[in-house]
């Protein structure tokens, strides 16, 4: 539609939505440090788009793709030959030739083993089925042996407050705050949040956060941090002393408190707290195994990391949990608070549960419509 809500055209809305959700969920898979193997349960349009958006982002270091579907049909024999069917050369650009994909479902007698070693074996699960009710058991993910690797889950197949994909007790285990002493079993780092792509669509339509009794400020949006990433670069190139008009800008925004040496920090709220976020989503990613930048000192990680929350649809701060609204500081401030939140999106458990919004069809269709009048595609209706 244009600006005036009139229709400028029509297209199939399936593949586009499919499509446009794997490209949201994409943001998170760039920053991941390690991404050798992954796990999809479902083979329809939403689990090819994922995998395929992922060959083409992380094709170098994918090894392995897990498909898990309720029974070997059709579906999953074409979603097999997709693959199987992008030219060799292609493959070999992306880096994934000899990436090899396994199929697995609940009929084959070793299912359940190879569930739970495919599971702790990948580096991100893609979860597009509409079930109602968990499609693997939590103990997997949430015994000792289970979180010792951090995953990026990428639930988009429930959509409905009655259906669920991720059990309830893995819901928890990501939101709940952990201690800052000494922990005797290893585990991954868990963020205190869990990363949605509407507050409000999902408090009202995804069944792990209604079911799991999520409150919002245990929720980020992943437009917040896209938006945090922009914010990061554009005032990365001005200079923050005291008597430059963005600093004085600041200070309006949001008052400094004093400290026990008299120095003063920004408060949470400040724009200066939300600078560290563009140092994951804009560095490329180098393939090393540390998540620890050149650029700053690597310093031990304490407990859940804590985040700023922007704005909410509401247009109000949320800044009620202290596991949320402590400070995440710049690296020019402190680098300690940027590398928990680098470490957490790259290394640590990041649950994403997207319910889908149809201002991105539009967004993305739009596009379609504009590159398919470039190239001459599609039928054009005159005075239509």
């Amino acid at each position: 539609m244009d600006q005036t809500g009139q229709p400028f055209g029509f297209l199939n809305a399936t593949e586009t939505t499919a499509f446009r959700t794997a490209l949201a969920s994409s943001l998170l898979i760039t920053p991941r440090t390690k991404v050798k193997t992954l796990t999809v349960y479902g083979a329809g349009k939403q689990a090819f788009w994922h995998v395929r958006l992922a060959l083409i982002l992380r094709g170098h270091t994918i090894k392995t793709v897990n498909v898990i579907n309720r029974s070997f049909t059709d579906r999953t024999r074409a979603f097999l030959k997709s693959f199987l069917h992008i030219p060799d050369h292609v493959k070999e650009r992306e880096g994934w030739a000899s990436a090899k994909f396994t199929i697995l479902s609940p009929a084959y007698g070793e299912f359940a083993r190879l569930e739970k070693d495919y599971l702790r074996a990948s580096d991100i699960i893609f979860l597009t089925t509409p079930s109602t009710t968990p499609v693997f058991n939590h103990q997997i993910l949430t015994n000792t042996e289970g979180r010792k690797k951090g995953r990026l889950i990428v639930a988009i197949g429930s959509y409905k407050p009655h259906m669920i994909e991720i059990p309830l007790e893995v819901m928890a285990q990501a939101v709940k705050v952990h201690g800052s002493g000494h922990h005797f079993h290893k585990h991954a780092q868990e963020g205190g949040v869990i990363v949605v792509d509407t507050i409000d669509g999902c408090k009202e339509e995804a069944g792990e956060i209604i079911q799991s009794n999520i409150s919002a400020k245990n929720l980020v949006e992943l437009g917040e941090l896209v938006m945090l990433s922009h914010e990061s670069d554009s005032s990365s190139a001005i200079d923050d002393t005291d008597d430059s008009p963005r600093e004085s800008l600041d200070a309006l925004r949001s008052p400094r408190s004093p400290t026990a040496d008299g120095a003063s920090t920004p408060t949470p709220g400040s724009p200066l707290l939300t600078r560290s976020i563009a140092n994951v989503f804009r560095d490329e990613h180098t393939g090393s195994t540390s998540p620890s930048s050149s650029r700053s000192p690597s310093r031990k990680s304490s407990g859940s990391f804590s985040f700023i929350k922007s704005k909410s649809r509401s247009g109000s701060m949320n800044s009620s949990n202290p596991s949320i609204a402590t400070g995440m500081l710049g690296r020019d401030i402190l680098g300690e608070k940027d590398d928990d939140m680098s470490r957490w999106l790259r290394n640590g458990n990041v649950i994403y549960k997207s319910v889908g919004m149809g201002l991105m069809d539009l967004v993305v269709g739009t596009e379609l419509v504009r590159l398919a009048r470039e190239k001459g595609v599609g039928v054009n209706v005159e005075g239509f």
